[in-house]
């Protein structure tokens, strides 16, 4: 009977240590509109506390890509596929189906679909944005797309009153004042502790909708910031530039690109205060959202969580410098639920500083993000950062490649797209990766490729550009004249791009979009 009892005893060691480890949660952070620049770990003056201790344990991305618009980000990062592959070519128009239609199609699969049926559990709080709110588009969900529990915002526009959000697969009317910011964090904290005697793993998709115009907060938080943005964009920009040198962020080598030209001298702004107060805001959205995702890290960290899950941070598109007023009330303090202002473009050229442009530009500015990444039991190194390019269609490769998880050729009985990312778990575990030989954009007819360190860019209507971002990264120095050639390889293999996923000219399609956003907001206007 001894010597019985030992077999066993040694039998349930061996098992034990020859047991896979756990399979690690999952966590992806999404802000809406955040600028380059925007958290204190990226060279900003702004509170980000909590994110910035994320990276200070974590790892942080200075070459990371998103596709320069809300829409368009949301689908690459849930499916893994460049915007117009999974359906999603401009935003929600159904123009041209497949690339250019009303929502995902039946052709791709998200991040949740492949990891629910691998044992997650999946939870979606927040802006979904890749299909409309019409019972008819139902399909399109969270719940019909992988998630088990969702709490989404499909529309509206106002931070305090928002009319309605999707829980579960019913639309929910919404009641009395409340702050988005804070609605998604509770959500989410509600989901983890809810879910905390459960032994699967989970995946929390928090997509926020801050600093999303119109610019709105809550006053205590708008109090902390009127007044320090005086001294103006121009200021600004110099003292961010600065900072991400000191960081790393930025080489020593690169100048800063000049004030946009759609942007005034500060010296010749006379409504300062308004201006202020317009930055003061954008600021305190940043901040909320960062208090909110320390709550988040915190419940994590009291169920022991923590070390073992993945967190990622980043932003859907560069700050946006669109003009817009629906509905703005008259006299109303900038930040209120009656106000509807925006950052135009002097602020959103210093929310993205040192880069050009903004969202809807395939310059730097429009598609630059900070990424964090943070996992106690899966990353050696802490506090670093990576100089590692990476793009948004690579986190649905790297969810599945943590969770060991293969990318299906069919999906329901549809054959699906090819996946078009890359893992990124050996960058986060400090080994060599098999990068992308080349990355695409396209948005409105602005276009660019990116090919090691070459850059061939250009705006609707206008010449290819070319540059070195190793040397120039705020694209300053055209070498599209010094080296033609190469120019126009890099040329071809976009136009076979955009021919391989669909992309029409921007010149079809931009009546149809203009004629309906007009008629609606006739005040509209970039730039």
């Amino acid at each position: 009977m001894r010597r019985l009892l030992f077999l066993f005893i040694a039998l349930f060691v061996g098992a034990a240590a020859t047991a896979a480890p756990p399979k690690p949660n999952i966590v992806l952070i999404m802000a809406d509109d955040l600028g380059y620049s925007d958290l204190g770990c990226y060279g900003s003056e702004v509170a980000t506390p909590n994110l910035d201790r994320l990276a200070a344990n974590g790892l942080r991305f200075t070459q990371f890509y998103n596709c320069g618009r809300c829409c368009p980000t949301r689908a690459s990062l849930l499916t893994g596929l460049y915007p117009h592959q999974a359906g999603i070519g401009h935003m929600l128009g159904n123009w041209s189906p497949p690339a250019y239609s009303n929502g995902l199609h039946d052709r791709c699969v998200t991040i949740a679909q492949l990891l629910k049926p691998a044992g997650y559990r999946t939870y979606q709080v927040g802006k979904w944005h890749v299909s409309p709110l019409a019972p008819a588009h139902k399909h399109n969900w969270p719940l019909q797309r992988g998630f088990d529990r969702c709490f989404a915002l499909i529309g509206e526009r106002n931070h305090f009153l928002p009319k309605s959000f999707v829980a579960d697969n019913e639309i929910v009317p919404q009641k009395g004042d409340v702050y988005a910011t804070n609605i998604f964090s509770d959500q989410a904290v509600k989901y983890l502790e809810e879910g905390r005697e459960q032994k699967e793993p989970f995946f929390l998709y928090l997509a926020y909708t801050a600093p999303h115009f119109p610019l709105h907060a809550l006053p205590e938080d708008i109090d902390k910031y009127v007044g320090k943005y005086r001294g103006g964009w121009d200021q600004l920009r110099e003292k961010r530039f600065a900072r991400m040198k000191e960081l790393g962020i930025a080489s020593k080598e690169w100048t800063l690109s000049p004030r946009d030209p759609d942007a005034k001298p500060w010296e010749s702004v006379k409504d300062v205060e308004e201006w202020d107060r317009r930055m003061a805001v954008h600021a305190a959205m940043i901040e909320c959202m960062d208090r909110g995702i320390g709550r988040v890290v915190e419940t994590l960290k009291k169920q022991n969580q923590l070390d073992n899950t993945l967190i990622f941070f980043l932003s859907d598109n560069g700050a946006s410098a669109e003009y817009l007023e629906f509905g703005h009330k008259a006299g109303s303090a900038i930040g209120t639920k009656e106000s509807f202002r925006t950052l135009e473009t002097g602020w959103a050229n210093a929310a993205n500083t040192p880069f050009r442009y903004h969202k809807m530009w395939m310059h730097e500015g429009g598609i630059a993000t900070p990424l964090i990444a943070h996992w106690p039991a899966g990353m050696n190194d802490k506090g670093g950062l990576t100089r590692e390019v990476g793009h948004v269609i690579d986190m649905m490769a790297t969810c599945l490649d943590v969770a060991g998880v293969e990318y299906p050729k069919a999906f329901n009985g549809k054959e699906l797209v090819r996946q078009q990312g890359r893992s990124l778990l050996p960058t986060l575990q400090g080994k060599p990766r098999a990068g992308h030989d080349g990355l695409f954009w396209e948005h409105e007819g602005n276009k660019a490729i990116r090919q090691g360190q070459w850059k061939l860019v250009a705006e609707h209507g206008k010449g290819w550009e070319l540059y070195n971002l190793e040397a120039d990264r705020t694209e300053q120095k055209n070498l599209a004249g010094e080296k033609p050639d190469l120019a126009s390889a890099l040329a071809v293999r976009w136009e076979q791009w955009a021919k391989d996923v669909g992309v029409r000219p921007w010149r079809e399609l931009a009546p149809r979009f203009e004629a309906g956003l007009l008629k609606q907001h006739p005040e509209y206007r970039k730039k």
